[in-house]
């Protein structure tokens, strides 16, 4: 694709991106506000602590560090999964309740962490607010479909809320209402994900040139103390997202708009009683995007240590970082115009094996330079693959559920990260082997989605269903 088509695509998205964040008369543009002040912030906090990064330090010294750092990202989701996750779904209310304590909490202990900055006690505060920006994360997800089924209807006179989402008025598989055609201007749950996730990058983009003046004139205090404004003025965002005051209705899009291969198929009772969630292809798909995300954590640290083995520079890593960056924002842009072609299922399927056919480029070819091939490879996979599979969440699983299972299955992907970061961690590989490990991972991974969705449809289907499925 000419680079004039990608930058055609960029506008376009940005452009549906920034006119939800600017018309804050409909509910999912003021989730999109929430998104952006929520992100600025995360990323002010980052700076904020990002001093003690390891390439100043020995290689031992930062292999322990390293390990206590993804012990740490780890950790909040033990709070969020089993403990709040179920709250997010308690009740109407709850889900926004949710996002308004997750900045203010973290507006509150911003200037705890910026008088503890040299103290021990540090770590716990830090701890906290890993825990609300996570349990930011999990209720976003959930989030998406409320805000857009209620954008189907006016606000109410008294301007606390909305009279609830007409019948029909959540996005169906084709991206617009059940049963009307994909030209509809409606978007799909894919796109709404992608422009949340662009605008929370450019967030951060922003969020970072104040953030290096502040923290190079007044160090991580003074970086502390400004973000508890953002935090606060997030706060004061979620406080203005609407509650239905009608029930909310399943998110289950309509079977006459849905392509056959992606409708829903029954399962046996039996069947279904041994998964977490009855509908096979957000399980699958969790699968298939649990292993992008691995492959991520895996890269990220064998890059760090191979190029500190090799004595490279921090510039190497800088580009790969920069590469990974403008394959993000790649693969966010191609959502949109790739979900009016093919289904989430096989927009994941690609961005597995896109990983693993540029990885086995990048291994034959063994160079420094190679690493930044891979590393936007796999920006462009894992901006291609958390859209798809957060759509297919919110288009299969009940809209009363999404909470706790977002948060469940944040917990499972972060564990798969957190593993596969591990490894180049304890276990010392040259970059050329581990390239040859990532696109083992991504082929094998691709072929495993790809041979479970097709069994999926004749063994694990009772025999009256394979009748009727779909040739």
């Amino acid at each position: 694709m000419a680079v004039g088509d990608r930058v055609d695509q960029f506008r376009a998205l940005a452009r549906h991106a920034f006119a939800d964040l600017f018309d804050q008369r409909k509910p999912f543009g003021r989730l999109a506000l929430v998104q952006v002040l929520m992100l600025a912030g995360d990323t002010l906090v980052t700076f904020s602590l990002a001093k003690s990064l390891f390439f100043s330090i020995s290689p031992h010294e930062a292999k322990n560090k390293v390990l206590l750092y993804l012990l740490l990202t780890l950790a909040p989701f033990a709070v969020v999964s089993p403990l709040l996750g179920p709250l997010i779904d308690r009740s109407k209310g709850a889900r926004r309740a949710t996002a308004v304590s997750a900045a203010l909490g973290r507006a509150i202990l911003c200037p705890f962490m910026a008088a503890d900055v040299k103290s021990l006690l540090l770590f716990p505060e830090a701890f906290l607010v890993l825990v609300l920006s996570k349990l930011y994360l999990v209720t976003r997800g959930a989030l998406v479909p409320e805000m857009m089924a209620l954008t189907q209807v006016p606000e109410d006179h008294d301007g606390t809320g909305l009279a609830g989402p007409r019948l029909g008025g959540v996005p169906d598989a084709t991206g617009g209402p059940p049963g009307s055609s994909p030209s509809t201007s409606t978007p799909g749950y894919a796109a709404l994900n992608a422009r949340l996730t662009l605008l929370g990058t450019l967030a951060g983009f922003v969020a970072a040139v104040p953030g290096v003046v502040i923290l190079d004139l007044f160090q991580a205090p003074g970086l502390l103390v400004f973000d508890t404004f953002v935090f606060a003025a997030a706060a004061i965002a979620a406080l203005r997202l609407p509650v239905s005051r009608a029930r909310r209705p399943p998110a289950t899009p309509s079977p006459s708009a849905e392509a056959p291969s992606a409708r829903p198929v029954p399962l046996d009772p039996d069947l279904a009683s041994l998964q977490p969630v009855a509908e096979p292809q957000v399980l699958l798909g969790l699968a298939a995007n649990s292993t992008l995300r691995g492959i991520a954590g895996f890269f990220v640290f064998m890059l760090a240590f191979g190029l500190r083995r090799q004595n490279a520079g921090l510039f190497w890593y800088g580009f790969a970082l920069g590469a990974s960056g403008v394959g993000s924002l790649l693969g966010l842009l191609s959502v949109p115009r790739l979900r009016r072609r093919l289904n989430e299922q096989q927009i994941l399927l690609g961005a597995l094996w896109l990983v693993g056919i540029l990885a086995s480029v990048t291994a034959l070819i063994g160079n420094l330079p190679a690493q930044g091939l891979l590393a936007l490879s796999i920006g462009i996979a894992g901006s291609l693959g958390q859209p798809s599979f957060d759509a297919l969440t919110q288009r299969h699983v009940p809209v009363d559920q999404q909470g706790r299972m977002f948060a469940r299955f944040a917990t499972r992907q972060q564990l798969v990260w957190v593993l596969a970061a591990i490894v180049p961690v304890i276990v010392s590989m040259p970059l050329v082997v581990g390239d040859v490990v990532i696109a083992a991972t991504g082929a094998i991974g691709g072929l495993l989605y790809f041979t479970s969705r097709k069994t999926l449809h004749t063994r694990a289907l009772p025999r009256q269903f394979r009748r009727d499925r779909p040739r």
